[in-house]
């Protein structure tokens, strides 16, 4: 009997070459489904910080292929993401489902993708830009652009940081707008630098500007105003979206809103249906607030969903 195994992959994109890591099920369990993981935001890799390899091992144990990969400049990959677009990024992840396609027994029309956080806008773009996708799949995806999800969760940061009516949380916001004003009007990353400098720097701030230098403020200006809007009216298959309730890093109430606007939207194909799931209690990573445990029922919603639309037994 053929037991599963992972192992090391690398596929190219145009000049980018991307690594990551293959997890077939054993011989028993192969339903020749597969699914590719499409990390969040910044530096993530194949394993999206610890995230991803027991996901992978659930996905795998229900009979699924699973393809993770290090986003371009991260782990084994080349190229640098504080270069790309989120066109680029999108066109990444439809190159790993396109590798995973390929893989001996390997149902092309049983292959998608699952996008966490910025990952589901990047697995939104990939599925809407092409035909024949069965599903996809978000997992704490906004249905906002990234200016408002960051100010959402940095003003839920500053909240815990100083407690409810601290002065300090207006001030900091208000910094925050200038510097997404800045964005839009393509300052530099000097003059956003002032910005921060003239507002005396406040610590609330790291949450959001730690670690910004020249190069990862220019991503941040072309990434700022994106729009899910037109990508989840132009979907023509079947989508699942999952949110945890207490999810303080997207606005959960306005993400559902804009998933369901865009179902009802009169040009969304009739194949594109919306299946939304939100766990009470659980977080950005959908588990249980101060553990590591996925909410109680995730891995199941999820494997049924799936074995539904790929024609699997369950």
């Amino acid at each position: 009997m053929e037991t599963a195994r992972v192992r090391d992959v690398m596929f190219a994109h145009g000049a980018v070459r991307l690594s990551g890591s293959l997890g077939v099920p054993g011989q028993d369990r192969r339903t020749g489904a597969g699914i590719v993981l499409v990390g969040g935001s910044g530096p993530s890799d194949r394993d999206n910080g610890g995230y991803f390899p027991p996901l992978r091992q659930r996905l795998m144990t229900a009979g699924f292929a699973v393809l993770s990969y290090d986003k371009r400049g991260v782990g084994r990959s080349t190229g640098d993401w504080r270069a790309a677009t989120m066109d680029d990024l999108a066109a990444d992840a439809a190159a790993a489902l396109d590798f995973l396609r390929a893989q001996p027994g390997i149902r092309p029309g049983a292959a998608g993708l699952f996008g966490h956080s910025e990952g589901g806008w990047l697995a939104l773009r990939a599925s809407t830009a092409r035909d024949g996708l069965p599903w996809v799949v978000t997992n704490s995806c906004p249905g906002t652009s990234p200016a408002v999800q960051e100010r959402f969760a940095l003003a839920n940061h500053l909240l815990e940081l100083h407690g409810e009516g601290h002065p300090d949380i207006d001030s900091t916001l208000a910094l925050y707008d200038r510097l997404t004003d800045a964005g839009r009007r393509d300052a530099d990353f000097l003059t956003a630098a002032q910005l921060v400098d003239a507002a005396g720097g406040p610590s609330g701030l790291a949450y959001y500007w730690s670690g910004v230098d020249e190069h990862l403020w220019s991503f941040l200006k072309r990434k700022q105003d994106h729009d899910p809007t037109a990508d989840l009216v132009g979907l023509r298959c079947p989508h699942l979206a999952f949110f945890g309730g207490a999810d303080r890093a997207v606005p959960v109430a306005d993400s559902v809103h804009v998933f369901a606007a865009a179902a009802c939207h009169p040009a969304r194909s009739p194949r594109a249906t919306l299946t939304v799931e939100v766990f009470p209690g659980a977080d950005h990573r959908l588990q249980v607030r101060d553990s590591t445990r996925l909410a109680p029922g995730y891995h199941e919603r999820l494997a049924w969903w799936l074995a539904d639309h790929t024609g699997t037994a369950r």
